[in-house]
């Protein structure tokens, strides 16, 4: 397959066929993306605001045989929103393509258009006095079409599942620019192979998402927000099984803090408020969503003194009102922003079985330790066994003095995932950063059905080139 550049001519087809306000001179911003790994290229920026100009603008890149880069909130952290090699690209923006256009309260559905920001599919839903409980540090700008097209995971995957798990039903335009009517609010629906399950998580490979009907919850009557402070990661996940075994399926949220991360924010971020005046070495933070009479305040405390009881905890704090629980949350939430001013050598989004934990924790550890002398913060997910583990140099260098660590530091840790059985992308997708890691650490049956799928539905390689798989030249 061979791609060919964003020209002049291929402009002007577009422009035949289109309105002049679908384009716009390419901003810095649609080439960049958070972490500076990659500076993207583009001849041509399109923000099409209908379905139907989708369809238009990838017929014609498809019949010129000229990439297309979807593009949603620009937050994705694996490159899958830049091109930086091959042929200048055609970017499609969905950021107009914003609209609610329904909301089915009694269905627990809602249906967004793509370009839709997170947090206003959040308040559409508690408008509707409704739960949509995707929730991400990047929500106020990240777009529900690029949280699909990644499966985004975030904080509420252990109760409500990922991205994948709240969506029913899709509208996009395939690679050879045919619309998928697809918006169906089904819940049962076995009529062939599930397009929603292929697109979703995708990352624009496949085709465009243009909308889509989402699940949603019954808001929960209360809540209620803990930080314990646990004797190991060991001890976390003994404490998560207690929790679910007094809790069943109310706890929503289980994350997992390193002291490292802590000290990262006194560091960094001085004027945040931190619960401890000492920084633990590990602390769970947990969230419940109750319904009934059930009181959180009362739960969260039979479960710390059973904790306490089998020598899991060491000490705790309960919030006492929402703007404690908000404190408690800041926490956690700015522990990647603290993170990137210190600027990681090496970061990784990795998952591993949950019984797996403690192991490579320790293990992962032992392996950075025999390369050098680093800070390790690790935290994150430990309720769905999603950890983000990122190296960095001790106080003095910085990332620019170990660039020739960075290879050897990537490779230990996903060897050891991929040893117990995990997975080196865990929530952040593939995008163009892990080509080379899907490559090998897949099962080789997967990644040639993953090769004959996209061969399928887009032979001329036109859909985010390099994402998932080598651009074609």
């Amino acid at each position: 397959m061979t791609l060919n550049p964003a020209d002049p001519a291929f402009e002007a087809a577009l422009r035949a066929d289109l309105s002049p306000d679908v384009f716009r001179a390419v901003e810095p911003r649609y080439l960049e993306e958070p972490r500076g790994l990659y500076a993207g290229k583009s001849a041509v920026l399109a923000l099409p605001r209908t379905v139907e100009e989708v369809a238009i603008l990838i017929r014609h890149a498809n019949a010129a045989r000229v990439g297309v880069i979807p593009y949603g909130g620009g937050t994705g952290l694996v490159g899958g929103q830049v091109a930086e090699t091959g042929p200048a690209p055609l970017i499609l923006s969905l950021e107009r393509m914003n609209k609610l256009r329904a909301v089915y309260p009694d269905e627990n559905v809602l249906v967004a258009e793509a370009g839709m920001i997170l947090s206003d599919v959040q308040d559409a839903a508690e408008a509707a006095e409704r739960l949509f409980p995707l929730t991400l540090a990047a929500q106020g700008s990240a777009r529900i079409g690029g949280n699909l097209a990644t499966n985004a995971g975030g904080t509420g995957v252990l109760r409500y599942g990922n991205a994948r798990d709240l969506c029913l039903g899709l509208e996009a335009v395939l690679p050879d620019g045919q619309i998928w009517n697809g918006l169906t609010r089904l819940r049962k629906n076995n009529t062939g192979y599930d397009l929603r399950h292929l697109l979703v998580g995708a990352e624009g490979t496949l085709g465009v998402i243009t909308a889509a009907a989402l699940k949603l919850f019954p808001r929960p009557a209360k809540t209620g927000t803990a930080l314990l402070v646990v004797n190991s990661p060991a001890a976390a996940l003994k404490l998560l099984s207690l929790a679910r075994s007094q809790l069943g399926e109310m706890i929503s949220a289980f994350e997992i803090m390193n002291g490292v991360g802590l000290d990262f924010l006194t560091e960094k971020m001085p004027e945040l408020r931190q619960p401890f005046d000492t920084p633990p070495e590990w602390s769970v933070l947990i969230e419940l969503g109750l319904s009934g009479d059930l009181e959180p305040m009362a739960a969260l405390e039979t479960l710390f003194a059973a904790a306490f009881e089998a020598d899991l905890v060491t000490d705790g704090l309960i919030a006492q009102s929402q703007q404690q629980s908000e404190d408690f949350w800041a926490v956690r939430e700015m522990m990647p922003h603290a993170n990137r001013q210190i600027g990681s050598i090496s970061s990784h989004d990795i998952s591993v079985p949950l019984g797996a934990l403690p192991e490579f924790i320790i293990r992962a550890g032992e392996k950075i330790g025999a390369l050098g002398d680093f800070r390790i913060n690790c935290f994150g997910h430990v309720g769905d066994g999603n950890l983000h583990y990122n190296v960095f140099p001790v106080q003095g260098r910085s990332r620019e003095d170990h660039l020739e660590d960075r290879l050897p530091i990537k490779t230990a840790i996903h060897d050891l995932v991929h040893e117990l059985g995990g997975s080196v992308s865990a929530e952040h997708g593939i995008g163009r950063l892990k080509v080379k890691d899907l490559e090998r650490y897949s099962d080789p049956a997967k990644l040639s059905a993953l090769r004959a799928i996209k061969a399928a539905l887009d032979p001329n390689g036109i859909m985010n080139p390099g994402a998932m798989f080598p651009a074609p030249e």
